[in-house]
């Protein structure tokens, strides 16, 4: 593999040196590029596009064309393991993503196959070896899964909740069948990164998009326990570098101590905690990844330019901050103005990094 030209990212997710604050966005491939919207017109659906490793391929780079990002993430869906366990994944116009069968009782969760990731999601890892390549060493690749948890959320409801009290009814009528889903869904994720590091991801996300759904204690046994079991079980080291890994939980800004403990080297955080105080909590034990609201980028360019300085005023001088959004960037946000933010991060940020 060639060597990283630009190693910012995976040097900040070890808390070493770099010269700038490294900074990328989640969804940074997606619907608010035109040119994304004209290959997935051309790949015809969202899961052909996933399929297709040169279209796949294209679209993460897609970004990197328009903005001096510091990392490449995967085009991909965090739903490709329940689609691998055999539910059928299907998205509907305007209603995001749902399945054909659902997981409710504990013959489901007893018929669930665990995917073999290298020939059941070979598609993903042709993607990541495809893109790897295309990158040519310019910026590390990273890899991702949904959380246990977050995925049977999706299996259990069917699809997308406001509420969750499908899956809220199990896990406290039924917190064995639950148990049996998430354990199931550890073993799966760990198979899955691990082949996505091997395959060549350089660093991975976990992500938890509704572990802030519960309550602390349902939090720690439903959620955080498992991908507890997904760190200690990835590849901790790869074609001679580390291999990082980054936990983020929506909302999971109260339990930061407890993330810390996870044994990840990063921990993501959304717009509702100050960064300053994140890191006041957690001190030198991990990278801090985030966390501009993504609706900033509403705002005029002067506008995110002074929000970006004021989060980087707020983590302050040192290493250990991987800049981000709070959330995936919106759907109608303005390139342009994607542009300003990520030219702030890198202009504004050299000052804390002497």
């Amino acid at each position: 593999m060639s060597e990283l030209k630009n190693d910012r990212f995976l040097r900040a997710l070890l808390k070493q040196p770099v010269d700038v604050t490294p900074v990328w966005m989640m969804r940074q491939a997606g619907r608010y590029l035109p040119e994304y919207k004209a290959t997935r017109a051309q790949a015809g659906d969202f899961m052909s596009l996933c399929k297709n490793a040169e279209l796949a391929c294209e679209v993460t780079l897609q970004p990197l064309e328009r903005f001096e990002l510091d990392a490449a993430i995967l085009f991909s869906d965090i739903l490709t393991i329940p689609d691998a366990m055999g539910l059928g994944l299907y998205f509907e116009e305007g209603e995001g993503p749902r399945f054909r069968k659902t997981v409710r009782t504990e013959q489901d969760v007893a018929d669930l196959p665990v995917p073999n990731a290298a020939s059941d999601l070979d598609y993903v890892m042709n993607a990541v070896r495809t893109i790897r390549a295309a990158l040519g060493g310019r910026v590390p690749l990273i890899g991702f899964s949904g959380s246990p948890w977050t995925l049977a959320t999706y299996m259990v409801e069917g699809g997308s909740s406001k509420d969750f009290r499908t899956i809220k009814r199990m896990m406290y009528a039924q917190p064995e069948v639950l148990h049996a889903l998430l354990d199931k869904l550890a073993d799966s994720v760990i198979d899955y990164l691990n082949q996505q590091i091997l395959a060549g991801a350089q660093a991975v996300q976990i992500f938890d998009t509704w572990g802030g759904v519960l309550s602390t204690q349902h939090y720690q046994a439903f959620s955080l326990n498992y991908m507890k079991k997904i760190v200690a079980g990835l590849i901790k080291e790869h074609d001679g570098r580390a291999v990082p890994s980054i936990l983020f939980t929506k909302n999971g800004g109260q339990w930061l101590e407890l993330i810390a403990e996870a044994g990840a080297n990063a921990a993501g955080l959304d717009w509702t905690i100050e960064i300053g105080d994140a890191r006041k909590r957690v001190g030198d034990k991990l990278t801090l990844q985030g966390n501009m609201d993504p609706s900033v980028l509403y705002s005029s360019p002067a506008a995110i330019r002074a929000e970006v300085a004021r989060i980087l005023e707020s983590f302050g001088a040192g290493e250990g901050h991987v800049f981000n959004l709070g959330h995936g960037i919106a759907l109608d946000a303005d390139p342009d103005h994607a542009k300003v933010f990520v030219d702030a991060v890198h202009e504004l940020s050299a000052q804390y990094h002497r």
